[in-house]
């Protein structure tokens, strides 16, 4: 967030001094490690050829416990990585009928210090038990991005010791790298949000606890089976955020960002993620505190997405999971203290029922996701009929994708959970109701106006910080004063903050609903400089970047201070500057 000054212009090149911030910016283009139009194969060979036994051992006795093998991919040898096993019932349920398909940890940094794989010190395979197929992680986290900082996915061919094991899911570690990449910093605090206890049954081991939040007391220690500290310090600091949500509600805007934390529990519910804290199970998220204070929620292992294997509570019945409630847990009763503090605040309830409708109307077109999930098909055919590890069969790799599989735990279709999801929420009593209309919003003379209509209150939202956050609001009036030309006219007004660089976004209410301009903001907002006056249209983040190029036409990744092209699939092109 700190690192850069995004300056936009179009094609035809015009200087502008309002844009809108872009965070797809931080993901990886083409060719990266998480390219999604190639299917890369990765080779580890352990030293040791006891490895397996080694690793499922210390799986049980010392989770963290590391052993060297050499990797291999794309002709580059890696030397002395350290791996160990990961997961819970996707490590329990292979490992236990004796099926070589668990998953991986590999951490490139761990013996060899400063070693990098594509420019990554740890990736993360799943081996997509539950999910027959290998896609519904992918398929979520390319909506859950363009909302929330989110971990990339993409999928790899995976050989152990010469023998091919599968097709693995490949999906971004949330360690500082990425807080690097989202956040441009590193060392805050960062917990690991999900229980201890282990699916297997294994005798003598501690029940893992819940990490929904409540408080428990004062002893850190009582913490530590349901949150896992990933920083260097950080439990006073967690205390604190769950003492405020319990005890200090009105001080939640000074310790947790929260307008990401709704957008994470609207996307976590739209997309049927019931594995998570606003979902059924309470687990399955990170929190990161940044520099300005504020925690952040970071979504994490969304493969049981659009009603995965945790549809087996309820199979009997898929309405329960295609009509779960998308304001579960704000009776304070059921225990989510966060998502009752925040869903029985008037205002934070209409920001978080604005999120949902934007993220229905935007994401939820089958047409888009069918075409994304049909390519990687074809990219992954072959090494879906030959992996022999698989607990589902070719055609479950191919049906469950618009149907659901009712047999055993059951597992909603991608498709058909969209459908039946977005029909649901759609006719929601409170989705469906008609909030304000914004359009039209331009800068004249330091004056920001918008047209907006079918609203009571509207509100310039407005920022100087380097986080994007802690927006303070300033009243826009339609009375033909404090700037406004002609009183009545839908056309409200405000004068600009006098900062050389400002951020901001239009909020506006009526006595049901809420809606934002943009429809994304916070995460996506307004950025004016004073130097200049222009107006640019917005930046539609709905488009596939094709490749970015440099003034001579070559293919480039990423430079500062250059002018670099952005090509677009629908014929675009935009030149930015990243200055540092």
């Amino acid at each position: 967030m700190k690192k850069s000054l995004l300056i936009l212009f179009f094609v035809p090149l015009i200087l502008s001094a309002q844009t809108i911030y872009n965070p797809h910016q931080f993901y990886e283009n083409p060719g990266g490690l998480f390219d999604i139009d190639s299917v890369r194969t990765i080779y580890i060979d352990f030293y040791d050829p006891n490895y397996h036994s080694i690793l499922v051992n210390s799986f049980f006795t010392n989770p963290k416990y590391r052993i060297p093998a050499t990797v291999t991919c794309n002709g580059m040898v890696y030397d002395s990585v350290g791996v160990r096993y990961k997961g819970n019932s996707t490590f329990c349920l292979p490992n236990d009928v004796g099926n070589p398909k668990v998953p991986y940890n590999l951490d490139f940094n761990y013996f060899v210090s400063g070693q990098k794989f594509m420019g990554k010190k740890k990736l993360k395979l799943a081996n997509a038990w539950m999910d027959p197929t290998f896609l519904k992680e992918f398929s979520a986290s390319q909506i859950y991005r363009n909302y929330i900082p989110s971990p990339e996915v993409n999928l790899v061919k995976l050989y152990v010791q010469g023998n091919y094991l599968g097709l693995y899911v490949n999906t971004e570690s949330i360690n500082k790298q990425f807080t690097d990449k989202h956040f441009d910093e590193k060392n805050g605090p960062m917990f690991k949000c999900d229980g201890s206890g282990m699916f297997c049954d294994t005798t003598g081991t501690p029940a893992g606890g819940i990490p929904d939040l409540n408080w428990l007391g004062e002893d850190t220690s009582l913490y530590y089976n349901s949150y896992d500290m990933k920083s260097e310090y950080g439990w006073g600091d967690l205390l604190n955020l769950i003492e405020i949500i319990n005890f200090n509600p009105q001080f939640i805007d000074s310790i947790l960002d929260v307008d990401r934390t709704l957008w994470a529990f609207a996307v976590n519910q739209v997309v049927s993620n019931l594995d998570t804290y606003n979902g059924y199970y309470v687990h399955n998220y990170y929190l990161y505190q940044r520099e300005d204070g504020l925690f952040n929620m970071i979504p994490w292992d969304l493969s049981e997405s659009f009603v995965g294997a945790i549809m087996g509570w309820s199979f009997w019945n898929p309405s329960d999971v295609y009509e779960y409630d998308p304001y579960y847990g704000d009776d304070p009763s059921i225990g989510r203290p966060l998502t009752a503090l925040l869903l029985n605040h008037p205002t934070y309830r209409k920001q978080y029922t604005a999120h949902l409708r934007t993220i229905i109307n935007e994401s939820l077109d089958t047409s888009v996701i069918r075409s994304k999930i049909q390519n990687l098909q074809a990219l992954t055919h072959n090494a879906v009929i030959n992996d022999n590890n698989k607990p589902f069969g070719v055609t479950d790799f191919y049906n469950n994708v618009e149907n659901a599989i009712w047999t055993g735990w059951g597992f909603g279709g991608i498709m058909s959970t969209i459908d039946e999801r977005k029909n649901y929420l759609l006719n929601h009593p409170e989705i469906s109701l008609v909030p304000p209309i914004i359009s039209n919003v331009t800068i004249n003379n330091n004056i920001v106006e918008a047209n907006v209509i079918n609203t009571n209150y509207v509100e310039l939202m407005y920022s100087t910080n380097d986080y994007n956050s802690k927006f303070k609001s300033l009243l826009m009036n339609d009375s033909g004063i404090n700037g406004d030309v002609v009183a009545g006219d839908g056309i409200y007004s405000v004068f600009l903050p006098n900062y050389t660089n400002i951020k901001f976004y239009i909020r506006s209410q009526n006595n049901e609903a809420m809606m934002l301009s943009p429809e994304k903001a916070q995460y996506e907002f307004y950025e004016y400089s004073s130097i200049s006056s222009q107006f640019t249209t917005p930046v539609n983040n709905e488009r596939e970047l094709l490749k970015v190029i440099d003034i001579t036409g070559r293919n480039v990744k990423f430079a500062y201070n250059v002018p670099l092209f952005f090509v677009y699939d629908d014929g675009t092109v935009e030149q930015k500057i990243f200055v540092k």
